[in-house]
């Protein structure tokens, strides 16, 4: 017999399988030699209160063993015969994409401007090392994209959009941990996705597709209204049906949508600091105790987010025990992410503050002249986040060193003469974050940190470090599509996808995304 049971459990009854099989006895009357398993199925932290408990939904057998597999997997049959489809991009949005071509009998041919995983990860140590940032090669471009070493978090709300749970199976059946499965918030680690990264690659080339790796898309092949292929900026050309999967941060692949009147529109972004305190004081605030997190309690999340002035100010990609990385795609730019390992074991906890920005406020943003872009341009957010990184790099040191101050300083307008221990690698320098940074921007942000101080007491302090700039929190710009072929609005064959053409956030969502333009060339052929 097999039963679904909801649990309430302390954190060292959720951690210990003899004491959870106990709790399963008492919920359900049977006897302990007659609970043979007990799987978890979901789990999560509740520590709204000073007692802090463990949610579970757990699923009991009774006198019988549970099946081997945990989840369904997929057979990925041969498509070397199968019709062609370009895929421009291998973040999670052109993986997924391909991988759904092979299911659905179609031959992803993927071209990716960056390096393999292996390859990407010395160009991305050199930036920490030497301050040399290749252009192809970085935290933004290479197989995986931007979340291949930026984390691998693997929530999201975009439920209505597809299967979160197929997409959460297929990275299991390639070696992501099962506990993505029961985790209200399912991590990866940036230390293990790189690794399932390549496992993907590798099915799609066993299939039968290609992938081809520093081969920047130079144009599309058009004909007509109708895009037929691309081609490349080493000389090479494929001709078929195009899922454009770029990334938030293909800059260069806007500007050519726009140069070749392909429409784009702006789309409103969000822009800040990373905000970085020690883990242990986050344990301490979100527990509630002085102890901090304890034995059985994993280090401390938090969520934050207010309304200022008309605009949300909140924390994005929260990183508990985590790492501040460099994430610039070009030399004269400091950008900033974060990224947690598996086991989420640094000292530090890090997460992305940040204001909301629409198109309407590029004139409130900082003086015109500075900014590349009229106002109305479809490009005129991404010419702003090009000059705040401009300016972080500027204040910065003119090297990848990161522009610092002291939370409470900066909320104090006071500069910071001195920085506490951080893990940004490259270095900081104390810069006057609220002086050169946008007041629309800062001044948002003094009064989210208040807010945030007084419901979170501990949470505004001068142990907390801001660093700039957070900026690519998503894509600057929509591609817009037809609503049900996906296919872009005035060029036929040409598939904008996932996070760069502005439809997805984070890993799952851009998955899905991809997921939905491979069905939809599909059904076109």
């Amino acid at each position: 017999m097999i039963k679904e049971l909801q649990l309430r459990l302390l954190p060292e009854q959720a951690a210990n399988e003899d004491l959870l099989k106990q709790a399963v006895s008492h919920e359900t009357g049977e006897v302990l030699p007659a609970i043979t398993a007990v799987r978890v199925l979901k789990r999560s932290v509740d520590a709204r209160q000073r007692t802090i408990f463990i949610n579970l939904t757990v699923r009991v057998f009774l006198n019988e063993l549970p099946e081997e597999k945990e989840y369904p997997t997929i057979v990925y049959g041969d498509v070397s015969k199968g019709k062609p489809v370009i895929v421009v991009g291998a973040g999670p949005g052109g993986l997924f994409a391909a991988l759904r071509l092979i299911e659905l009998g179609l031959r992803p041919i993927v071209v990716e401007r960056g390096k393999d995983v292996h390859e990407r990860r010395r160009d991305i140590a050199l930036i920490s090392r030497e301050h040399a940032v290749n252009p192809e090669s970085n935290y933004s471009f290479g197989e995986g994209g931007a979340g291949a070493f930026s984390d691998g978090k693997l929530y999201t709300r975009s439920k209505k959009r597809g299967s979160v749970e197929k997409i959460l199976h297929a990275f299991c059946q390639f070696g992501a941990d099962a506990s993505i499965l029961v985790d209200a918030h399912p991590h990866i680690g940036t230390d293990k996705l790189p690794g399932i990264i390549e496992n993907m690659r590798k099915q799609i080339i066993r299939s039968g597709g290609e992938v081809h790796f520093e081969t920047r898309m130079e144009r599309l092949i058009r004909k007509g209204d109708e895009v037929t292929g691309i081609e490349t900026h080493n000389g090479k050309s494929f001709l078929a049906s195009v899922i454009l999967a770029t990334g938030h941060s293909a800059r260069d692949v806007y500007r050519y949508l726009f140069a070749q009147q392909i429409a784009i529109e702006a789309k409103g972004i969000a822009a800040g600091v990373r905000l970085e305190h020690p883990q242990q004081l986050i344990d301490q605030i979100q527990y509630h105790r002085e102890e901090g997190r304890g034995e059985f309690l994993p280090a401390a999340e938090y969520s934050m987010v207010a309304q200022v002035n008309g605009r949300g100010v909140y924390s994005f990609c929260m990183c508990p025990g985590g790492f501040v990385v460099p994430a610039a795609s070009d030399q004269q730019q400091v950008v900033v992410n974060g990224m947690s390992p598996s086991n989420r074991g640094s000292l530090w906890a890090n997460a992305g503050m940040v204001v909301e920005i629409r198109p309407e406020d590029y004139p409130l943003l900082m003086h015109n002249e500075e900014i590349k872009e009229p106002a109305g341009s479809p490009l005129a957010l991404m010419a702003f986040q090009e000059r705040l990184e401009e300016l972080a790099w500027l204040n910065g040191g003119q090297k990848q060193t990161a522009p610092a101050q002291r939370m409470a300083d900066f909320v104090g307008k006071r500069n910071s003469f001195d920085l506490p221990p951080s893990s940004y690698t490259p270095g900081l320098l104390a810069s006057p974050l609220h002086f050169w940074m946008p007041d629309f921007i800062t001044a948002r942000l003094r009064d989210g940190f208040r807010r945030f101080g007084n419901t979170s007491k501990g949470f505004l302090t001068n142990e907390a470090l801001m660093i700039g700039v957070e900026t690519r929190t998503s894509s600057p710009v929509r591609i817009p599509r037809d609503r049900d072929s996906f296919q872009h609005i005035i060029c036929k064959g040409l598939y904008p996808c996932g996070e760069g053409a502005g439809y997805a956030g984070g890993i799952v969502s851009s998955a899905i995304d991809g997921e939905r333009c491979a069905e939809a060339v599909f059904g076109a052929y």
